[in-house]
């Protein structure tokens, strides 16, 4: 009997994956102005504050898709504040599933609920508090006349719809009552890798951070902008560099009718967006986004080596997912983007950004547009940013591997100390990837090659992935990692070339045809051109990492994604 009741409830678990999988839900959200709660309904509405539709192709594509829309109405009917939270709201619970198995893969042992809170975790949420009672101070005293942090109270009441549409409650209220132990660590992963830093550990965190975290050193995405040859077109592409646990993705597109202040005048520049994402995560977090203000904004993760410069990461400052969110709306040039990004440096998730604007290049044009490429880099403390165009135009490329460009924060951020001590795999000139974009960038010349490109690691043949190392190479050394091949009992000078479970999970790319429609090419999971496939049921990490909802064997084709309903095969 017991194995018929076991047998039962995969069955109804089978059944309910494909009738999810094969067919897009879709949900609304209504608004009762006479008790003022918000409420959801499958049958369609035409006077809606938001809805969503959900397209889970995971199993054939390798992605689930997200279309989240909200609208003003006429004379704007709902205000930015009622959109904000039901957007929030919907995507939470049509989500609501995929939240939970990414949840369970990824974050829930750092505060687990079933245990008592480690001095780490009560740390971790004592620091976060602090810092959201920061926020909504400012918040109260300047959101009605400072765009920023009307946008940033937008943003918290979108995590608190999140939260809310979740816990399956089918009615809410517009608040920012955060629950900092909820779906808020979500937002704040990337910012946990520096906060580790001032923070007590426990074996908690350090399980945490050794999924987010390269181990040792650069290892957190590859990124290149590449101008083609007679200035033929302009390519933009990032691979997330994770865990193998982090591999339930969603592709996603917002589009709302948020207003730029508290006035309730004019729409927001950055009114549309795609970009890659997760489960319960209001940002890309990767970061990859293209953007209906004309810009395309990216990272790649230069993190801190440099312990003296914990002294600036406070909790009077806003976390980076939520300045990177506000700069995406509100800005349309890259120089006003770095600007808005810099005010209040966490000194979290210290990236090194790209910002493209699109708006200012032109097809087989030699004239270097000024403004079409900024490169900002943070580091606690320190925001540099400058207009690469005229470097860009100069060397037919920029590439980015997690080691800063500019000077000051390479030296600042502690990079000289590793070159001393490990050698050029951490200088930016002569790195692995450094040299393998170098070599290689010049022979892209359509999406084909660039897709090939920025999917590349050949590591057992390729003399630039040869490290000191027993085998002589490293899987590390690629354009798109694949640690998980590296051998379990080789031998290797520091952690980052070792075996672990920390791969290239995707690749993005948009040019300046695909971006008109915010479209961009993706793939979902670890390269496999060269390599065999990742397969979870034949990897010796099956019993010990989070997968669920992860389709057994990783090798899909590339997508073309514009929203929900306008995903096909490149």
């Amino acid at each position: 009997m017991a194995f018929v009741k076991i047998l039962l409830v995969f069955v109804t678990l089978y059944l309910h994956l494909i009738l999810v999988s094969s067919t897009p839900r879709k949900l609304w959200v209504f608004y009762d102005k006479d008790s003022e709660v918000f409420g959801l309904s499958s049958d369609e509405i035409s006077d809606f504050v938001a809805s969503a539709t959900l397209n889970d192709v995971i199993n054939q594509t390798g992605w689930s898709t997200l279309d989240v829309t909200t609208r003003a109405g006429r004379n704007f009917q709902y205000s930015s504040s009622q959109q904000a939270y039901a957007a929030g709201f919907v995507e939470g619970h049509i989500t609501r599933y995929l939240i939970d198995m990414h949840w369970g893969n990824t974050m829930d042992y750092l505060c687990p609920r079933t245990k008592p809170l480690s001095k780490y975790c009560l740390a971790l949420l004592r620091f976060l508090e602090i810092n959201m009672d920061w926020v909504k101070s400012q918040i109260e005293s300047k959101a009605g006349s400072d765009p920023y942090w009307y946008q940033v109270n937008l943003y918290l009441e979108q995590i608190a719809g999140l939260q809310d549409g979740y816990r399956n409650e089918y009615f809410g209220m517009i608040n920012t009552d955060i629950d900092y132990r909820g779906v808020y660590l979500f937002q704040v992963a990337g910012d946990l890798e520096d906060l580790s830093s001032i923070l007590p550990h426990s074996p908690e965190a350090e399980e945490f951070l050794s999924h987010r975290r390269s181990a040792f050193g650069p290892g957190h995405c590859s990124a290149l902008v590449k101008l083609l040859p007679n200035y033929a077109d302009l390519y933009v592409s990032q691979d997330t560099w994770s865990s193998l646990s982090s591999m339930l993705r969603i592709l996603k597109k917002y589009n709302f009718q948020f207003s730029t202040s508290a006035q309730e005048k004019n729409f927001i520049p950055g009114q549309a967006m795609t970009f890659s994402s997760y489960p319960g995560v209001l940002m890309s977090g990767d970061d990859f986004y293209s953007i209906s203000s004309g810009l395309v904004t990216m990272e790649t993760t230069i993190g801190n080596s440099n312990s003296s410069l914990n002294k600036y990461i406070t909790s009077t400052s806003v976390l980076e997912g939520i300045r990177s969110m506000v700069a995406n709306r509100l800005t349309t040039s890259g120089a006003h983007w770095s600007h808005m990004f810099s005010q209040f440096n966490s000194g979290t998730y210290n990236n090194q950004w790209m910002i493209i604007d699109y708006k200012k290049f032109e097809r087989g044009s030699s004239s270097s547009w000024p403004g079409l490429f900024y490169v900002l880099e943070q580091i606690p403390g320190t925001i540099h940013y400058e207009d690469m165009t005229d470097y860009l135009y100069e060397k037919g490329y920029f590439g980015s591997y997690n080691i800063p460009f500019f000077p000051d924060i390479f030296k600042k951020s502690g990079q000289p100390a590793l070159v001393k001590k490990f050698g050029d795999w951490f200088t930016y000139d002569k790195s692995p990837r450094a040299q393998i974009f170098k070599r290689d960038s010049p022979h892209v010349h359509d999406m084909k090659s660039m897709t090939r490109l920025m999917r590349y690691n050949n590591f057992k043949v390729d003399p630039l992935s040869r490290c000191n190392c027993t085998p002589p190479y490293s899987a590390e050394n690629a354009i798109a990692a694949r640690d998980d091949l590296n051998p379990a009992d080789g031998k290797y000078p520091f952690s980052a070339l070792g075996h672990r479970p920390h791969i290239a999970t995707d690749m993005k790319l948009t040019n300046s045809s695909t971006f008109e429609t915010l479209s961009f090419l993706a793939i979902s999971g670890p390269p496999c051109d060269d390599l065999p496939p990742f397969q979870w049921s034949t990897s010796d990490y099956r019993h010990t990492l989070g997968h669920e909802g992860h389709p057994d064997l990783w090798k899909f084709p590339v997508y073309f994604f514009n929203g929900t309903d306008a995903m096909k095969s490149f």
